[in-house]
């Protein structure tokens, strides 16, 4: 199992051999410390705790457990041959390799359900008014009430998203970047989850 967290950067463009443009995200990925291993007999299931982006504030005695930006953690039934203070980096990824992205979408604030959800609105013909982008009935006769779960309008993005199947078109370890390619979801500067699965 292959797991590592990171920080999107921008998006580019790199030129494969056949001069061909691929789009590709560029990712700052680890290193990551392994702050703990949790093991089924101990914590009742299997899992690594990495922590990313070491902080350069003087940390108080108190708070030593809070050296690091980021700390999360991942499932792992097979655990490699990891302890605490390992370092994971970019190295542990190949080029041409399948990867999967975690992260929190962008916001796009309040949003109608055209917008949110891909109506198709009222049309735009006689008797029409000013309700184009509307809604259109939301309630039933019986029960004269609005059902759960019903789309309407409402905030959209900042949701936990993930990509999965997407592309490693390169590594390079002395910088920490991964390039993968496409998109991926957040904002620039956005924490991601990186893993094989």
């Amino acid at each position: 199992m292959k797991f590592i967290l990171g920080q999107k950067l921008e998006m580019t463009q790199i030129f494969d051999e056949k001069g061909n443009v691929i789009p590709a995200t560029l990712i700052v990925a680890g290193p990551c410390q392994v702050l703990q291993v949790k093991t089924k007999d101990k914590d009742g299931y299997d899992a690594i705790q990495l922590g990313f982006f070491k902080k350069t504030k003087k940390i108080k005695k108190t708070d030593k457990n809070k050296e690091f930006k980021y700390v999360r953690e991942q499932k792992a039934e097979n655990k490699e041959q990891l302890k605490v203070g390992d370092t994971i980096d970019v190295s542990v990824f190949k080029e041409g390799e399948k990867v999967k992205i975690s992260g929190i979408s962008k916001g796009k604030g309040f949003q109608g359900a055209v917008r949110r959800w891909g109506f198709s609105g009222r049309n735009a013909t006689h008797g029409v008014k000013h309700e184009h982008r509307t809604l259109g009935s939301v309630g039933s006769s019986f029960p004269e009430k609005v059902k759960k779960g019903k789309k309407m309008p409402g905030r959209m993005g900042s949701e936990r998203t993930t990509v999965s199947n997407l592309k490693i078109v390169k590594v390079d370890k002395e910088n920490n970047l991964l390039a993968v390619r496409g998109a991926v979801p957040g904002v620039k500067g956005a924490l991601l989850e990186i893993s094989n699965s």
